[in-house]
């Protein structure tokens, strides 16, 4: 949002991200406003979502990273957050995501990439040095991009 909005897009974001985790969730007092909100925040991470996922997968220089992401995303109960976890489960050959446990109930959700290998330990810090790449390669981006468009 900042790359395209500047500093009022930011703030913007981060309202509406605030106002989803602060009411987007179903509870009687605020169903019509959680629903609103939880909405608007999907709409926001739309586009973010999708690129995070392609940003893990060339990090990783992995097409099964994009391509499980592709697959499975759909399958998480987040419109948005299955694409990055599925590229992240691609791209580590991990599975993940199944159980969740949501008000002290356990809810069964498929897994991302179930194929995969349970993660462990050394799952843990090549996500992280994943992680990092990815985050390295996004502002490589945008300066590039900002160094394009001051050109």
């Amino acid at each position: 949002m900042g790359a395209c909005l500047g500093l009022p897009g930011l703030v913007a974001y981060k309202a509406v991200n605030t106002l989803d985790s602060m009411v987007g969730h179903r509870s009687d007092t605020y169903e019509a406003f959680g629903g609103f909100a939880a909405r608007l925040d999907d709409i926001a991470n739309l586009v973010p979502a999708r690129l995070t996922a392609m940003l893990i997968a060339v990090a990783r220089l992995r097409l099964q990273s994009f391509s499980v992401a592709l697959r499975d995303a759909r399958a998480h109960r987040s419109p948005n957050a299955g694409w990055p976890e599925s590229a992240m489960a691609g791209a580590l050959n991990v599975r993940l995501s199944w159980p969740r446990i949501y008000s002290g109930q356990v809810h069964p959700e498929p897994w991302l990439n179930a194929d995969g290998k349970d993660p462990d330990a050394d799952s843990i810090w090549a996500g992280l040095v994943l992680y990092r790449r990815a985050l390295i390669l996004g502002a490589l981006i945008l300066v590039a991009i900002g160094w394009a468009v001051l050109s």
